[in-house]
């Protein structure tokens, strides 16, 4: 399992239940401070991959923090994304919390975000939010750009987003530079609400990608109580002695071309809830009985959409 530090290195994000979650004001040292605990918990618990973004307001500086004081981490992965711009100011509501621009000029920009704070720690570096219609895509001066991060020791990939994330992470397999595959990780929302990309990541898997799930308890809906839900997730949480949370992140790690699955905690009890997921077991009938949960890709991601910044 890896930590994802998308809920808590800005003060506003979309996942349910934040107001009970983070501190009070959430300040910047306050949210810096809960990020060095979770990385601590988190590096203590087995977690061996962080993964932030630049529009995840302060979490590459948060992370950059952690690393500088923390001393030697053996086998720690650092991931980021690049391709949207926080413009939220440390505000929990805006008009914009971030613009999406996947431009040779924005990557030329946030790469020397990225390494000024975080040097030769970063590991792998995604498109973040790739969607089929991206110009990312087809752009091979910025394809140029990306091998050359590639050449020097990076992995370059996508983490892709919304209804069309099979085709995206498709179309991603398909680009080549110089003859070779371009994009070797992949990131993309699977859960049992919406497990749509799964085929496709098989096939990234398959092509020797590196294959992360994030969202795997759909924004905090797979984690709290919901009648419609619970109808599923609590017999087979009380048959494995687990949470609705750890029955959700079990299933993307029982699924067989998932490498990494994030958590995205916001506090000590979640991350220690999210990381017992390793230890459910899941059944062949659990697993099946899960598949029911699953909705529609436009229908999920509308909901996605319809949840507020909080």
């Amino acid at each position: 399992m890896g930590l994802g530090l998308a809920a808590v290195g800005r003060p506003g994000y979309i996942t349910l239940g934040r107001e009970r979650d983070l501190p009070p004001g959430r300040a910047v040292d306050a949210l810096r401070q809960r990020v060095h605990e979770l990385l601590d918990l988190a590096y203590a618990g087995g977690v061996r991959h962080v993964d932030a973004a630049r529009s995840y307001g302060r979490a590459e500086e948060f992370l950059a923090d952690w690393l500088a004081g923390a001393g030697d981490r053996p086998g720690l992965v650092i991931s980021s994304k690049w391709g949207y711009t926080y413009t939220a100011d440390w505000h929990v509501h805006a008009e914009a919390h971030e613009i999406k621009d996947h431009s040779v000029a924005t990557y030329d920009r946030q790469i020397a975000e990225t390494r000024a704070l975080l040097g030769d720690r970063l590991d792998i570096y995604q498109i973040h939010s790739l969607t089929p219609d991206s110009p990312a895509l087809t752009d091979t001066v910025l394809h140029g750009r990306l091998a050359a991060l590639a050449a020097e020791g990076v992995t370059v990939g996508v983490s892709v987003s919304g209804p069309g994330q099979p085709e995206a992470i498709r179309a991603a397999l398909a680009v080549e530079v110089d003859g070779r595959p371009l994009f070797r990780s992949v990131q993309a929302t699977w859960n049992p609400l919406e497990p749509s990309a799964g085929p496709a990541l098989a096939e990234a898997h398959d092509a020797g990608c590196t294959v992360m799930v994030k969202e795997g308890v759909a924004n905090g809906r797979l984690a709290v109580p919901d009648p419609g839900l619970d109808r599923v997730l609590l017999p087979i949480a009380e048959a494995t002695g687990s949470t609705r949370d750890g029955v959700a992140l079990a299933a993307a790690l029982h699924q067989p071309w998932a490498d990494v699955v994030l958590s995205g905690a916001a506090t000590a009890e979640q991350l220690t809830s999210n990381l017992r997921a390793a230890d459910v077991h899941l059944s062949p009938v659990q697993l099946d009985d899960l598949t029911e949960l699953a909705e529609s890709p436009a229908d999920y991601w509308a909901h996605r959409a319809a949840l507020p910044w909080n």
